[in-house]
């Protein structure tokens, strides 16, 4: 191909990702319809994403979708009276073109494989969602949320809770929302009213409330009512903390992103979620750790079974340690985070567990926290009841990842030169590289990364949907 043909493929491609742009937007604001190709979000995504969401079908099926060849079924879709779901235009294109030459069919196509959700009654109420504390996970959380904002969206930011109310606090909150260091600018405007206390971020109005009690706030002054309270502070984690929570009027239900204690239940979204029943006021969304390992002994454990294991954590530095020396109660954590590798506990590999209860008593785990802000590893060393190698083992996780009910949870990578900071903002809870995979006889040893901050937060949300019940129709089955 000449030098002008590579050009003219490009602006081809640039073109219809601009033009497919509103039509995703509108399906979202005024359907409830999410358009995925192959898993990978196409809301609020740029030209560049689509483009890239396409190249990668290649890892799917051998070859790329082409957009000239996805189009047509967003155009079609668009027209479908298809409400309150999630669509996978990647699974039915490449389905649609490896039948047919044309696109003559392929409206009354897509009429047949999303007659579930055609004139879907959309009868569930929007619930209301209060963020308790505003550090990494809870801003990220409302980056989440706000990106989510329309018309069809149900599950909707109304405020957030901090503690102190100091002059200047609004706007340094604000500030913080619309720059992260580690994962950029805000994806739109972000305002602030002083006068009534908020923030205003791409439209959603979220109230800031000040208390130093989760009992200290009236949320039904603010119009909130039968709020799902989102608790990010990890200061509470058995029933009796956090149930302070629910004697604020306006607040119904509570979750915790950290592993909770007693007999809360401790969920991994895609792995147990099946758990939580309408009765179930106060969960658990585990650990960061705990998100990214299970799914994937899971599937190993599905398969192979798993006699024993350890779990040795590479993890990110986090806010709780001290960036210089200085006092810490907990052991080594006192010492520069920018400037060693510490040496420090994990409750992660019990916790699996909790999720997990095939696997009680079978892991280890411990951890070294390293002087980078964001994105960790797992090393996951097993002992299996039936035998593998290397490429079976790789095979089954890259099929896990791409066609199972984990696909969601588990991402698959053979690149020989990825590194962590290419995983910040990956919406998986682990991400399996195929390339460091150690597998002989009964032996396994896995190593998954996972955005600690995001890809986390992306299950927290999972766990909310489920807890309001809120879960989405995804199609094709």
């Amino acid at each position: 191909m000449s030098a002008d043909k590579h050009l003219q493929s490009w602006q081809e491609r640039f073109e219809m990702a601009e033009a497919m742009q509103p039509l995703l937007g509108k399906l979202y604001r005024n359907q409830g319809v999410e358009v995925v190709v192959y898993g990978k979000p196409l809301l609020n995504a740029s030209t560049i994403e689509i483009i890239k969401a396409h190249r990668l079908v290649r890892r799917h099926v051998g070859e790329k979708l082409r957009l000239r060849e996805s189009f047509p079924f967003v155009q079609a879709l668009s027209r479908l009276a298809v409400k309150q779901c999630k669509v996978d235009i990647g699974k039915l294109a490449v389905k649609y073109w490896a039948e047919h030459t044309d696109t003559n069919e392929i409206e009354s196509y897509m009429a047949r494989e999303l007659a579930a959700a055609i004139d879907h009654a959309d009868d569930i109420a929007p619930r209301d969602v209060v963020l308790y504390g505003f550090g990494r996970i809870g801003r990220l959380l409302a980056r989440l949320l706000i990106e989510r904002t329309g018309r069809s969206n149900k599950l909707r930011l109304r405020a957030i809770v901090l503690r102190g109310g100091k002059k200047g606090d609004l706007e340094k909150r604000a500030s913080l929302l619309r720059r992260d260091s580690v994962h950029g600018p805000f994806n739109g405007s972000v305002e602030v009213d002083e006068e009534n206390n908020a923030i205003i971020a791409n439209g959603t109005y979220i109230q800031v409330i000040y208390a130093n009690s989760p009992d200290e706030v009236d949320y039904t002054k603010y119009g909130i009512t039968d709020a799902l309270v989102v608790d990010n502070t990890g200061i509470w984690k058995d029933e009796a903390g956090l149930g302070l929570h629910l004697k604020s009027p306006g607040a119904s239900k509570v979750l915790l992103t950290a592993p909770a204690k007693g007999a809360i239940k401790n969920i991994v979204y895609g792995v147990n979620e099946g758990d939580i029943t309408p009765e179930d006021i106060i969960v658990s969304a585990a650990s960061c750790t705990t998100n990214a390992i299970t799914p994937v002994l899971k599937a190993v454990n599905d398969k192979y079974g798993i006699e024993n294991g350890h779990v040795e954590t590479i993890h990110s530095y986090t806010n709780d340690q001290n960036l210089i020396d200085n006092y810490h109660s907990a052991d080594r954590r006192g010492r520069s985070a920018p400037l060693n590798m510490v040496i420090t506990e994990t409750g992660a590999a019990k916790a699996v567990a909790k999720a997990l209860p095939v696997l009680a008593g079978k892991l280890t785990g411990n951890a070294i926290r390293v002087p980078t802000p964001n994105v960790s590893m797992a090393i996951i060393s097993m002992n299996l009841n039936a035998e593998t190698n290397k490429n079976e083992l790789n095979e089954y996780l890259k099929d896990t990842a791409l066609q199972s009910p984990l696909q969601n949870q588990i991402d698959y990578t053979d690149s020989t030169e990825i590194v962590s900071s290419d995983l910040v903002g990956s919406r998986y809870a682990g991400v399996v590289d195929s390339q460091a995979t150690i597998a002989e006889g009964k032996r396994a040893i896995l190593y998954v990364w996972y955005d600690n901050e995001f890809g986390y937060s992306c299950q927290v949300v999972g766990v909310m949907q489920t807890m309001l019940g809120l879960t989405t129709l995804s199609l094709p089955a």
